[in-house]
């Protein structure tokens, strides 16, 4: 069942080496997503959960770089190799956390593309959380990416309310609010996290876990939500 869960975004800025001379803009994020990830030292199986362009799963390890960046970096899954597919960027930028974290639990992943319904990310959380006794799930997703006129999407005034909503969510571990985001509007506001709490929804149901919110801003007009449930 699942135990405990590290919700975190996923831009590369959080690995110093990609964000060179930002690497002070992103200190507090970091901090912040490395003590969730912490939390998630104690449990049997740990599964990272992102998006990608393809839907994927690691079960034997797997490793991911940073060379689109421009850096010469490469991590791992912990405790597993490194052959088959490369991981999709926010799962790399998961095996990096893990890895700077010192998390070393054997370790599955779980690439879900961004437009997958609602319900078959639903199942895949609660198949997840049955993996092992004490499931441990580092969910990587960005919030929307349209909070200011310099975001990436540039601004949608409905962009700080779903993020708004979505942090209350996360802070109360509301399993029911999570599951309820809606596809299109997510789509719209370029919050490719809706996949990844999806499955998190799904796996927690039941597991009556408490939420603790760890940061919440849009320093590049990106929504950045780091959370703990245990």
């Amino acid at each position: 069942m699942l135990v405990a869960a590290a919700v975190c975004p996923c831009p590369p800025l959080l690995v110093p080496e990609v964000a060179v001379g930002a690497a002070g803009e992103t200190e507090a994020l970091r901090g912040a997503c490395l003590d969730a990830v912490r939390g998630l030292a104690d449990v049997e199986l740990v599964v990272v959960v992102g998006t990608g362009d393809k839907a994927g799963v690691w079960t034997e390890g797997g490793a991911g770089s940073f060379r689109r960046y421009g850096v010469p970096k490469a991590v791992k899954l912990p405790l597993g190799g490194v052959d088959g597919p490369e991981l999709s960027p926010a799962l790399t930028v998961g095996a990096w956390l893990l890895e700077e974290a010192g998390v070393q639990v054997p370790t599955h992943a779980v690439a879900v593309r961004p437009d997958t319904a609602a319900e078959r990310l639903l199942g895949l959380g609660r198949g997840l959380a049955e993996l092992a006794d004490r499931v441990g799930l580092l969910v990587l997703g960005d919030g929307s990416a349209r909070r200011s006129v310099k975001a990436p999407g540039y601004l949608d005034e409905r962009a700080e309310g779903y993020d708004g909503a979505v942090a209350a969510a996360l802070a109360a571990a509301d399993v029911t609010a999570l599951a309820a985001l809606d596809a299109d509007l997510s789509a719209e506001l370029l919050a490719e996290g809706r996949a990844p709490w999806q499955v998190l929804a799904g796996a927690a149901e039941g597991a009556s876990l408490g939420g603790e919110l760890r940061y919440e801003d849009a320093p590049y007009g990106v929504g950045y939500l780091v959370a703990s449930w245990r």
